[in-house]
């Protein structure tokens, strides 16, 4: 099974962390996270976040992390040079739980089932009222004087 490490500007790791146990708590033991703390420096880090990497003890493992091209996407490369190991930047939650959920795919079809996740659960949301849809009256007491402000 593929392991799942999420690196992220801390809290964001853990926040995510919390979220992928709220619909997958059967995942806990294939998700590790690193929250990196501000002012951090990859190479500081980068030996902290490799020993988590290590106590996953996943043969294939894919690192989400937040933004590319800042401090955790760095750590996450670096962490990358090793066999097995891919990366992708951008994480939310929509690509969290897709990739929670097919974690027994290879490694290969995990990326781009977490990317399709991600794309996909990124949409507008309108919010306007369903068009011809007659408004029920409310049942009012005209001498009930309690009004809600």
């Amino acid at each position: 099974m593929t392991g799942l490490f999420i690196i992220a500007h801390a809290p964001l790791a853990s926040a995510l962390r919390d979220t992928a146990m709220h619909a997958f708590p059967e995942a806990a033991a294939t998700l590790a996270i690193y929250d990196v703390p501000p002012g951090a420096s990859a190479e500081t880090y980068e030996a902290e976040a490799a020993a988590r990497l290590a106590h996953l003890g996943a043969a294939q493992t894919l690192i989400l992390t937040d933004v590319f091209g800042a401090t955790p996407c760095n750590i996450a490369k670096r962490l990358a040079e090793q066999p097995g190991v891919r990366v992708v930047a951008g994480v939310n939650v929509p690509m969290l739980w897709r990739a929670l959920n097919y974690r027994q795919k290879s490694l290969d079809d995990l990326v781009a089932l977490a990317l399709a996740g991600a794309t996909q659960g990124v949409m507008q949301v309108a919010v306007s009222r369903p068009q011809n849809q007659a408004l029920k009256p409310a049942s009012h007491d005209p001498n009930d004087r309690h009004h809600q402000q």
